[in-house]
């Protein structure tokens, strides 16, 4: 029987609050919500006095001060799960501070479940138009027009485990291109405005027929349950972990 766990909101925006809503509906605590801007929030920022009534923080906040707010969780020993993007280049930074401390993290471009289970599809459909080589590959991915960064991080982690698992593919090319692609580009391109939560296609064409395969997010929940089953999942553990490569442990856990 899963224990309640009592998990710090860092970053009570729209995503904090699908993981308050969640967090209620497994019956855990919310031992605090932290948010250096929104008014309602109950702190500005983490301090040990909040950190030791906590087992754990679930972050969806800025990318701005990542290492800060990491070594603030080494410094108070708490594990956190870091579902905020877009720090891909202090990646290296991140992951010092973490394995010379004594907590775990998992990090990750998308917390959602059914995403997760839709990058294991995009692995084992490369592999396999391995054997049609007459199939090129291309990508597109949507999302509502307050989203910052572009391509997502949800992007390029599905242009990585194509380019890992697919032999014609070498090189992801993510601005727009003006040219033919060359051979070995993957083009993976990003269209923003509306409202739309996120949709993210993968097509793999030929002359005869286009097999599609499109993950398309209708709200935030899915997002909020996969941060809320890392949570449950890295608390007494230690180390750096990406979600999407330990997510079958954390489904059987």
């Amino acid at each position: 029987m899963m224990r309640i766990m009592k998990a710090i909101i860092l970053g009570y925006g729209k995503m904090g609050r699908e993981v308050e809503t969640m967090l209620h509906q497994k019956k855990h605590e919310v031992a605090a919500r932290i948010d250096s801007i929104i008014g309602d929030a109950d702190a500005r920022a983490l301090t040990k006095e909040l950190a030791l009534k906590a087992d754990v923080v679930i972050e969806f906040a800025l990318a701005e001060a990542i290492e800060e707010r990491v070594s603030s969780y080494a410094r108070f020993n708490i594990p956190a799960v870091i579902a905020t993007t877009g720090w891909n280049n202090q990646l290296a930074q991140v992951k010092d501070i973490v394995e010379n401390s004594s907590i775990g993290v998992v990090y990750g471009s998308n917390f959602s479940v059914g995403m997760n289970i839709f990058f294991q599809l995009i692995k084992q459909a490369a592999t396999i138009f391995n054997l049609s080589p007459e199939y090129d590959i291309m990508a597109y991915e949507i999302h509502h027009k307050r989203k910052k960064d572009s391509p997502s991080g949800t992007a390029k982690t599905i242009g990585s485990l194509i380019l890992e698992n697919h032999e014609q593919k070498n090189s992801l090319v993510e601005d727009k291109l003006d040219r033919a692609p060359e051979t070995g580009e993957l083009h993976f391109a990003s269209v923003r405005g509306g409202y739309v939560p996120g949709i993210h296609t993968v097509l793999f064409d030929s002359a005869a027929d286009t097999i599609e395969l499109t993950h398309n997010a209708r709200n935030r929940s899915g997002l909020a349950a996969g941060a809320v089953l890392a949570a449950e999942w890295i608390i007494g553990k230690k180390g750096f972990f990406e979600f999407k490569d330990i997510f079958n442990q954390i489904l059987k856990h």
